[in-house]
């Protein structure tokens, strides 16, 4: 496929302040918008309540950065049923600003990228696309380093909890639920997450009590609601599923209801985990000051990348409250091996196709690859998959 060339605007005054004889700048940039098939339809409870279709395919967006030293740095961004366009539009639109400029300078190109866009928003698309850009950034920063992206942060661990999600959607049955969640406890991940939210509470709660008796008393169990329950409905079924002994239950009310949340955290002993559907720091901060989690989810690509993921994370340590990053496992391991309080990534494996490499289990454990930044390279079928790419500025 024939990429498309974005026209290269003269530096600004700006950027020449920032771009020193000896510095390396941005030369070049790819985009692409690439999207990944799942090998079968997927429903949570968003398809079962009537607010959403089922599930079939994850619309990726790539960023690639090469500099004047040869350097590159990979990153992405994601959306799930609409948005991937625009995202790939946005991103294509201020993708420009980044030439001639040090890579080095990852918060304030955030911030540049950030304001050119402001207009349409500080949350949503218009930070979703920067992320793609920021990714890259740090994946580059950390290979200059000859680290991985954990060590450049500052990694705690060399290894974090998993637990799967993917074997366990409303649209699968729950014979073919139970037998994949004690093969991936087989294959080395330390827990299951259950979806739930169906709009007949009995089904719920079969799936779960069938769970907890084919896995045993000591697995690790959480659930997820998707946001489809009301206030007394969460509370009621939150008090059913005390007796399950769950590690969490994710998303009960809407996710921006932070006074209902932070009530369900006080009234039931199990958990309560929210935040993957925020898309700024500021809406996580009003999580936490509210109370609203026990553990809080914050989305790297939703939020706009690592550097304001930073910033959420830092928040809810000052907190006391614990994170589990939601979903792109291949980027949340490095996040999340970089906290101080020990937690959670989500293991998926829809985005495993993209990429070269695979990740590695051991003892219900994650391991982070010793590979420079995120230690990935895309696959030749990424190429087959893309819809469209563009380019910008020259690559040495």
């Amino acid at each position: 496929m024939t990429a498309a060339t974005i026209p290269t605007p003269p530096t600004s005054p700006t950027s020449l302040d920032h771009v020193s004889g000896d510095a390396d700048s941005i030369t070049w940039l790819r985009l692409a918008l690439i999207y990944v098939p799942l090998r079968v339809p997927t429903s949570d409870a968003k398809v079962f309540t009537g607010r959403q279709k089922p599930l079939t395919q994850v619309a990726i967006l790539v960023a690639e950065i090469a500099t004047r030293g040869g350097r590159e740095g990979l990153g992405f961004s994601y959306s799930k049923r609409a948005g991937g366009p625009g995202l790939y539009a946005h991103a294509k639109e201020i993708a420009p600003d980044l030439i001639g400029e040090d890579p080095s300078d990852i918060g304030r190109l955030w911030e540049k990228l950030q304001w050119a866009g402001a207009s349409v928003g500080r949350g949503g698309l218009a930070v979703q696309a920067i992320a793609a850009f920021d990714v890259a950034l740090w994946d580059l920063k950390a290979k200059r380093a000859g680290l991985s992206l954990a060590k450049l942060l500052g990694a705690y661990r060399d290894s974090v909890r998993c637990y799967n999600t993917s074997g366990g959607f409303l649209s699968s049955p729950l014979e073919e639920v139970l037998d994949n969640a004690e093969g991936a406890l087989g294959r080395g991940v330390g827990g299951i997450k259950l979806k739930v939210g169906h709009p007949d509470h009995a089904v719920d709660l079969e799936r779960v009590e069938a769970a907890r008796k084919r896995l045993g008393d000591t697995a690790a169990i959480m659930v997820d609601a998707n946001q489809q329950w009301d206030r007394s409905t969460a509370q009621r079924m939150g008090r059913v599923l005390e007796h399950f002994n769950l590690v969490w239950i994710e998303e009960p009310l809407d996710a921006h209801d932070a006074e209902g949340h932070a009530a369900l955290a006080v009234a039931l002993d199990t958990p309560i985990a929210t935040g993957e559907m925020l898309t700024s720091v500021a809406e996580h901060w009003r999580m936490l000051e509210a109370g609203a989690a026990d553990f809080l989810q914050p989305d790297a690509p939703r939020v706009g990348g690592i550097t304001p993921f930073l910033r959420v994370a830092a928040l809810a340590d000052h907190k006391g409250v614990r994170i589990a990053p939601h979903f792109a496992m291949e980027l949340h391991l490095h996040l999340a091996a970089a906290q101080p309080r020990e937690t959670w990534v989500e293991h998926f494996d829809w985005l495993e196709p993209l990429f070269n490499e695979r990740l590695e289990l051991l003892n219900g454990r994650m391991l982070v690859p010793d590979r420079p930044g995120l230690g990935l390279t895309l696959s030749a079928q990424a190429d087959h998959w893309t819809a469209e790419q563009s380019e910008v500025g020259h690559r040495n």
